[in-house]
């Protein structure tokens, strides 16, 4: 039986993919403890879980304005930063108390790598999306020195400027939940281990009319994440209108409140129980959050992507190249534009046929328990090493 330590930031899509793995391992004996938002934790790993509370800082709201360079500037310089600052003390309070064999820490969750390279414990990187994977600042080199000088900083002030691996990227491994028929052709270091997702138990799912999909018809899921802006609030509108008149029905998630009154074929609830959902619906229309991407493709079904910022371009790339759905652009995407695409993927079975060749890659691969395994490997190495 061995530790294993998930550092994890304060962030919804972050923690899913973790939670499947992590629950994969305490199904075969090993012990799992947590380090990041006490509350968020015990509402998606469970009540039971054993949580070391990471303080997340006063983290700023991004401007929803802000895209491209102005976006990863904020990313970097007001979130992964303070995050990483704010976190630390929380994360080697951890370390010191469960003393884990193998540290896994998100991407996102910078001081989870620092602090186990610098403790000397081997550790494993979790990537939720495939973005970086890709490299996303190889053709801006300046940006690229400024973030490395960041992680630098971060280094001397967390970790006594011990160590030296980029914490995005562990030498010890990477978990990338997705597969080569999403990525596509790109190429990705040999310490990254594609399982695909990890779609684990998720929090009692909220009160749904589930009669109100019956009789069968065509049936598409709308969602956002968390995007509650001025323009997704558009979108959402833009969407419902799209449906007006139409065979098709929508489910629309709008967590803001931000629609009134709707065409009769179009639900809107606050909260959506969405893995009980994707069974029961024919397309996904989303930002092209990788969650949502991976989560519809593992049920085999097309998509019409409109991404918003981050990763999301990158992911909704990767759905078009892969002939799995097609991609509007947010900013333009009108009530006609949005009907289209929306009738496209519907009545091409081109875009469901590459869907489901996605779908059995993300089953083949593994998921859970293909991670559970690597991570399982590396903590025998880590067993072996202390006996000698």
């Amino acid at each position: 039986m061995a530790r294993f330590l998930f550092v994890v930031p304060p962030l919804v899509g972050h923690v899913n993919p973790a939670v499947g793995v992590a629950a994969e391992l305490a199904a075969r004996g090993h012990e799992v403890a947590w380090a990041g938002h006490d509350e968020l934790l015990w509402r998606l790993a469970g009540p039971d879980a054993l949580v070391f509370s990471c303080a997340a800082g006063d983290l700023p709201a991004r401007p929803a304005e802000l895209t491209g360079p102005a976006a990863l500037r904020f990313l970097w310089q007001d979130f992964l930063v303070p995050l990483a600052d704010a976190m630390a003390p929380g994360v080697a309070a951890a370390l010191d108390a469960f003393a884990p064999h193998v540290v896994v820490a998100d991407q996102q969750a910078l001081a989870g790598g620092l602090l186990a390279e610098a403790a000397g414990l081997p550790w494993v990187t979790s990537a939720t999306t495939s973005a970086e994977l890709v490299d996303p600042l190889a053709g801006m080199p300046k940006v690229g020195e400024w973030v490395a000088a960041l992680l630098d900083g971060l280094r001397g002030r967390l970790a006594g400027g011990r160590g030296a691996a980029d914490p995005r990227f562990s030498p010890h491994g990477v978990l990338a939940f997705t597969t080569r028929e999403l990525l596509g052709p790109a190429a990705v270091a040999p310490s990254v281990r594609l399982v695909g997702p990890a779609l684990g138990a998720r929090p009692s799912a909220p009160d749904f009319p589930w009669e109100w999909l019956e009789p069968p018809r065509p049936t598409v899921l709308v969602s956002l994440g968390t995007a509650n802006t001025a323009a997704g609030a558009r979108f959402l509108a833009a969407t419902a209108a799209a449906f007006a008149g139409r065979p098709a029905r929508a489910v629309i998630a709008d967590p803001g409140g931000v629609l009134g009154d709707v065409p009769p074929n179009v639900l809107v609830r606050p909260h959506l129980p969405q893995l009980p959902l994707l069974p029961r619906v024919d397309a996904v229309l989303c930002h092209a959050g990788h969650n949502t991407v991976c989560e519809a493709l593992w049920h085999g079904l097309p998509l019409v992507v409109a991404p918003i910022r981050d990763d999301q371009p990158i992911v909704a790339a990767q759905v078009v190249a892969a002939g799995a759905g097609v991609r509007l652009r947010f900013g333009r995407a009108d009530a006609p534009r949005i009907a289209t695409a929306v009738d496209e993927v519907l009545t091409e079975p081109a875009y469901r046929r590459a869907a489901e060749v996605v779908a059995a890659s993300f089953r083949e691969a593994g998921g859970s328990a293909a991670a559970a395994g690597h991570l399982e490997q590396l903590a025998l190495e880590s067993l072996a090493h202390l006996r000698r």
